[in-house]
């Protein structure tokens, strides 16, 4: 597109970027919407545009308190993946993964995309067996799967620690070589982008302050920039969803934590794979300016605050050092913090609810960012249908209540030794 041309690119920028078109439409809220989805993140834009895309519903209203983009849509460390056990979790991510490479041509949009691989280090023969187990029902699933040796790791990361007197010393690893990355800023952007272009209102600096049920059904949402009438409500807020569930004396099983990530000073490409650390709560990959992206596990604490702090960063920065010694040459550049909704048994939540009209997405635990284009089509087909996706059948809320939990806990930075 001309806009987009290399010489506007040149033209604003000696015009000191003041005559940019804007990428999408800041409205005045409308008195009604079809469907109002509360969180301007990844899972609210892409649930806005796949209700306009697939379904034909254009009268939305997305509604963020902040800014695109300034949520964990932004904080998170860009990776991609369906590397997991159970049917439910493997299918919903396999079909978010299809999604995924073919984002950049949906949305015209370049997500950089970078099917590049993600690797889980094993540390015990048990964690072998354990991995194994689960890179079998992956390939049942038709999800790539490869059961690494310890040589063939190292052929991989040569740069790891692979001496005989480390801590955790490496026996293998499980690889899904059609993982990866993409930039998480360009996926918020090309969603907003589109959604607006189909007619989706989005409205920022735009705070719930109240719902409006009558007879156990939603009539509208009270904003800091007044009050909407409205069909129907999808919540998306990830950490901040049980604000939102005590505005409608709702109970969720979940828990806001905060969760904290890094980047190093550029470096030559050396890595070239996402690597997890599963015994000491680390993964890393190289950006493609050359910084090392690394992270952790979770805070040990509730918050809501998106700051980090020194003590989490030292653990992280240890164990990775520990894993791959030649970071401790490097500086650290940033750190940043998202806030994570965290479901009791680590899968998420898509599903309608006992009110009449509200819809709830959350429990995304350490896998949001991964599941932005899947979590927003199935969300999109359960706002629209009123019922839920085969795909998104086992996420029910209910199932906090049968038993009937998916716990993958396992599978993200913390893959049990046992």
């Amino acid at each position: 597109m001309q806009k987009y041309s290399i010489f506007n690119l040149i033209k604003n920028a000696f015009s000191g970027h003041q005559n940019w078109d804007l990428a999408w439409k800041d409205p005045t809220p409308k008195k009604e919407y079809d469907v109002v989805i509360i969180g301007g993140g990844g899972h609210g834009l892409a649930t806005a545009y796949y209700l306009a895309k697939e379904h034909n519903i254009t009268n939305v209203a997305i509604i963020e308190k902040g800014w695109i983009g300034g949520g964990n849509v932004g904080r998170n460390t860009t990776i991609i993946r369906s590397n997991y056990m159970h049917d439910d979790n493997a299918l919903f991510s396999e079909f978010g993964m299809d999604l995924w490479r073919k984002m950049s041509q949906d949305l015209n949009y370049n997500v950089m995309f970078s099917p590049r691989g993600i690797i889980n280090l094993a540390h015990s023969d048990a964690q072998m067996n354990v991995f194994a187990r689960r890179g079998n029902s992956m390939r049942l699933n038709g999800i790539d799967a490869v059961l690494l040796n310890r040589e063939e790791v190292k052929e991989i990361i040569p740069m790891a620690d692979f001496s005989d007197n480390v801590r955790f010393p490496i026996f293998g690893g499980l690889m899904q070589p059609s993982a990866g990355t993409a930039r998480h800023d360009a996926v918020a952007w090309g969603y907003a982008r589109q959604a607006d272009s189909m007619g989706v209102d989005i409205i920022q600096n735009c705070e719930v302050t109240g719902f409006d049920v009558v007879g156990g059904k939603i009539q509208g949402v009270r904003t800091s920039r007044g009050d909407i009438k409205v069909k129907k409500i999808g919540l998306c807020v990830a950490g901040s969803t049980n604000i939102l569930a005590e505005k409608l004396n709702m109970t969720v099983p979940i828990e806001t934590h905060l969760l904290q990530a890094c980047v190093s000073e550029p470096v030559k490409p050396v890595l070239d794979k996402v690597v997890t650390f599963g015994a000491g709560h680390f993964y890393i990959s190289q950006s493609d300016k050359g910084e090392m992206v690394m992270g952790g596990d979770l805070d040990g604490y509730n918050s809501y605050a998106q700051r980090g702090n020194l003590p989490t960063l030292q653990h992280v920065l240890t164990e990775g050092i520990a894993m791959m010694p030649f970071l401790s040459k490097l500086k650290m550049l940033r750190t940043w913090g998202g806030i994570m909704d965290m479901s009791m048994d680590g899968s998420p939540i898509i599903d309608k609810t006992h009110i009449e009209g509200l819809y709830l997405n959350c429990g995304w635990c350490y896998g949001g960012f991964k599941a932005t284009p899947a979590s927003g089509w199935t969300f999109a087909h359960t706002i629209a249908q009123d019922r839920v996706h085969k795909l998104n059948a086992g996420y029910s809320l209910n199932r906090f209540h049968t038993g009937h939990l998916l716990d993958e806990k396992g599978l993200g930075t913390k893959t049990w030794i046992s």
